[in-house]
């Protein structure tokens, strides 16, 4: 049996797709899910092999639920999404449903099925459909974090900068620390280049934040933030930082 998941904000959305699924003997639903919260506990309680994920949902997104999740499961995307998104279904070979779903598209995906889960390639599409729909900018304004079981929304005007911590990335906000199983290159790239500069290797800071830069010593900086941390500046870093505040 494939264990499955349906997790969409609309009733009306899951019960179209447990009838579709009726013609389906060897998939099994075992939770419904009406928000990224309630899906995420329910993916660590009964590891599904498959979920239906809706892509807009209250409190946290489908993008935003899948960088909490260490391992996926086989995803189907059902969303009224715009063509960004849509593209970069395309592009990683993840299979979506636009709404409203019709019968023969349902049936499209679920012929796709069997090969993702056997090749289990979907785990890397996955995060590089992540990684490319991030760089949307709705997916800008805010990162979410998970804390010692609790899920916290951040919005980005409360970061003060990003650190580089092993396989990790440390956040430091006005609330204090938070770490995320993400990349600097991963910040880099979906972080608003009008807000945020990578002045180190292993520091991205909140140009807001920034009321100082000195010299420490020769072709070496330094940058003082508002809460009195002095953060490292290479020579990259600094040519960078000279260009976003029109030095």
């Amino acid at each position: 049996m494939i264990r499955t998941l349906l997790i969409d904000d609309e009733a009306l959305a899951r019960d179209i797709i447990k009838h579709y699924l009726q013609s389906y003997a060897e998939i099994e639903v075992v939770a419904e899910c009406c928000d990224g919260f309630e899906g995420l506990k329910a993916i660590a309680q009964h590891k599904p092999d498959l979920i239906f994920l809706d892509v807009q949902m209250p409190k946290i997104n489908g993008f935003e639920m899948l960088e909490l999740v260490d391992e996926h499961p086989a995803i189907i995307f059902t969303t009224a999404f715009d063509e960004y998104a849509i593209k970069a279904f395309e592009v990683n070979a993840i299979d979506y449903l636009l709404k409203p779903i019709e019968q023969q598209r349902f049936d499209q995906a679920l012929q796709k099925l069997s090969s993702k889960l056997a090749s289990k390639s979907s785990d890397k599409a996955t995060e590089e459909l992540i990684g490319n729909v991030a760089l949307s900018p709705a997916q800008q304004n805010r990162v979410v974090v998970k804390s010692a079981g609790v899920i916290k929304i951040i919005p980005v005007e409360q970061i003060n900068y990003f650190e580089a911590d092993d396989d990790y990335v440390k956040i430091n906000t006005t609330e204090g620390n938070f770490q995320k199983n993400k990349t600097m290159s991963f910040f880099e790239k979906t972080l608003s280049t009008n807000q945020f500069i990578r002045i180190h290797r292993s520091y991205i800071v909140n140009l807001a934040q920034v009321t100082k830069i000195e010299l420490k010593e020769k072709d070496s900086y330094i940058v003082l933030l508002k809460s009195g941390i002095w953060l490292p500046v290479s020579k990259t870093g600094y040519a960078k930082l000279k260009e976003a505040l029109g030095l």
